[in-house]
């Protein structure tokens, strides 16, 4: 939607009156931030920022000050789609297909399309690459973004919409909000389900200089509570991402407003995990990774105009599972869930139907299952240092009470242990083959990240999301990939590569069940790393630009096999670097 247009009387001399709807139900959109912490809104008591819109948002609606999700991002994203904890959704780690949801999961997006609405998700998935772990094999309609567990350049990048990969201009999370606000705008007469996952203050940590500019000389009063443990430059690129994710915000709410849907509109916001780094939480111990409260505990703001009072303050504990029921009760849907659900809705306490409901248990779980914890209402037990704490008093887990509330401390354990056992029996340790060629979703890459290798060949960062393979220097060494294929037939191979003039002439060969493909490099491709944008050193891989090269066609039989890609000569130092290998089922 163009800048220009601010209200709604513009939008409709350009788009013509409001459809007659066919479905009369509320909109919804869900706007998620990545590694945002609950202290990094000035409505919070943060005075080293300033979120303006966010904090609007917050005042418009109900704010949950005690709202749980994960340790870590992809745990958190299944908790919202499916309403259950994440270990039964078969999601256990961020990368190497460990945080794909089991394929008999219902997602939310299962459930709104089901239900007659216009389903889009912007941003980013971590949720599986491969459809149909992708978000359009999980009842998206339209997607944009980025699968990956983060991405390696946020200017001018390689995004993707609909399983096509395309060239995005300017800052991503500027153009998540923008395809997002189109979306919303888009008039069928549905209603609509907009998922929004932003990709900040999630590393690599980059921002255009008019955000960051504004913070580069501010005083960063409020600290860690370990000082010595903040980066002040760090912060500052947090804080700097922080802002411009609130203006988007407010550029996706000033959407509704023009389209003329925002009374009518439930919108949700909330981050995935505590803050990546040090910074000023609250007082609160963990952070990132951790199970202790500075770790799970986020922001959690609910407004529809219509139906929840504005400034509505709910104390009770409430959690990411909670989400799919809490939608479901308010848009009136009718939808029984296959599976059990661990969430509740959280609709009596919006609409003011009932004051409290009963004391409950929330769970937290680190994805390595070394850590859990327990959250009721007034304590946390478990945790890194095993105590119980009154977290109303004790925000920072500073003074355990085991000791002096012996019984309450024991039947948390208890509570805490026997859901633990029962995650950890279903917490598999098999990676997951990626499925290839399905008829309504043809092509599938099979990206670095997914792939096995072997010898010296490694990944270009200690990550593997977003990497890509480097050091082939031996024709010993080779590449394995896991794929299940759902229909057999010739399927076109191209590899996403790049070689130095040098190097060019190496001879390579394509193994699946029995089936050979053999190939050269035979056309050089360099290009740079996109490392001139970075405020604060990276452990991720960098970007760079891959070229396509055509090997030719494979027959694949139906089934689970090994494919494995090797070099039978190197021409120069090394064979090639590769970012995936493209499979496309071929049209007969």
């Amino acid at each position: 939607m163009s800048e220009k247009i601010k209200n709604e009387a513009q939008y409709r001399a350009i788009r013509g009156p409001i459809p007659e709807r066919k479905i009369n139900r509320p909109n919804v959109l869900i706007i998620l931030a990545d590694d945002q912490g609950w202290g990094d809104l000035s409505c919070k008591g943060n005075h080293n920022i300033h979120t303006p819109r966010i904090d609007q948002l917050a005042a418009e609606g109900a704010d949950f000050d005690w709202f749980y999700v994960t340790p870590l991002c992809a745990p958190t994203r299944a908790e919202i789609l499916t309403g259950r904890y994440y270990p039964r959704t078969g999601v256990r780690g961020v990368t190497r297909r460990a945080e794909c949801l089991n394929l008999d999961e219902t997602t939310l997006g299962d459930v709104f399309k089901q239900a007659g609405y216009r389903t889009g998700y912007f941003g980013k998935w971590h949720s599986g690459s491969a459809y149909p772990y992708h978000p359009n094999g999980r009842g998206f309609d339209e997607f944009k973004g980025f699968c990956c567990g983060h991405w390696g350049h946020y200017f001018d990048s390689t995004l993707e919409h609909n399983g096509e990969e395309f060239k995005s201009e300017g800052y991503i999370t500027d153009s998540f909000a923008e395809a997002a606000t189109d979306f919303i705008g888009e008039e069928s007469g549905d209603p609509f389900l907009c998922y929004l996952s932003f990709n900040v203050p999630h590393s690599p940590f980059q921002v255009p200089d008019k955000w960051f500019d504004r913070v580069k000389d501010r005083e960063i009063a409020q600290r860690h509570r370990d000082p010595g443990d903040e980066d002040i430059d760090t912060t500052k690129s947090v804080l700097a991402m922080c802002e411009n994710l609130d203006w988007n915000v407010g550029r996706v709410l000033d959407g509704l407003d023009a389209a003329g849907v925002a009374d009518n509109t439930i919108v949700l916001y909330l981050t995935d995990n505590g803050p990546n780094t040090p910074r000023w939480n609250g007082g609160m111990r963990g952070r990132k990774g951790s199970v202790d409260e500075g770790g799970v505990r986020t922001m959690f703001f609910v407004r529809w105009p219509e139906k929840i009072r504005a400034g509505l303050q709910v104390e009770q504990i409430g959690g990411a599972v909670d989400i799919l029921p809490t939608l479901v009760d308010l848009t009136g849907i009718e939808h029984t869930s296959e599976k059990p659900l661990d969430g509740v809705s959280l609709k009596p306490l919006l609409l003011q139907e009932k004051v409290a409901g009963p004391d409950r248990a929330i769970y937290s779980r680190s994805p390595n299952g070394q850590n859990h914890s327990v959250r009721t209402q007034r304590f946390r037990a478990g945790g890194y240092q095993q105590g119980l704490y009154d977290m109303a008093l004790d925000i920072g887990q500073n003074d355990n009470l085991a000791q002096s509330y012996e019984e309450e401390h024991q039947r948390l354990l208890d509570g805490l242990h026997a859901w633990q056992v029962e995650m950890d029996a279903l917490v598999g340790d098999e990676a997951r083959p990626l499925p290839v060629g399905y008829r309504e979703f043809p092509r599938t890459y099979l990206n670095a990240q997914d792939g096995l290798p072997e010898g010296d060949i490694t990944w270009s960062s200690i990550h593997p999301n977003a990497s890509y393979f480097v050091d082939w220097k031996n024709t010993a060494d080779g590449i394995n990939w896991e794929i299940d294929v759902q229909n057999a037939g010739r399927y076109e191979v191209s590899l996403m590569y790049a070689c130095k003039p040098e190097d060019v002439g190496s001879r390579i060969a394509i193994d699946a069940g029995g089936e050979k493909l053999l190939g050269t490099i035979d056309e050089p491709f360099v290009s740079q790393v996109k490392d001139q944008d970075d405020r604060i050193a990276r452990t991720e891989s960098y970007e760079k630009a891959f070229a396509p090269l055509a090997l030719g066609e494979i027959k694949l039989a139906a089934g689970r096999q090994a494919l494995r890609i090797t070099a039978l000569q190197k021409a120069g130092a090394e064979v090639m670097e590769l970012r995936a290998i493209r499979l496309q089922l071929a049209v007969d």
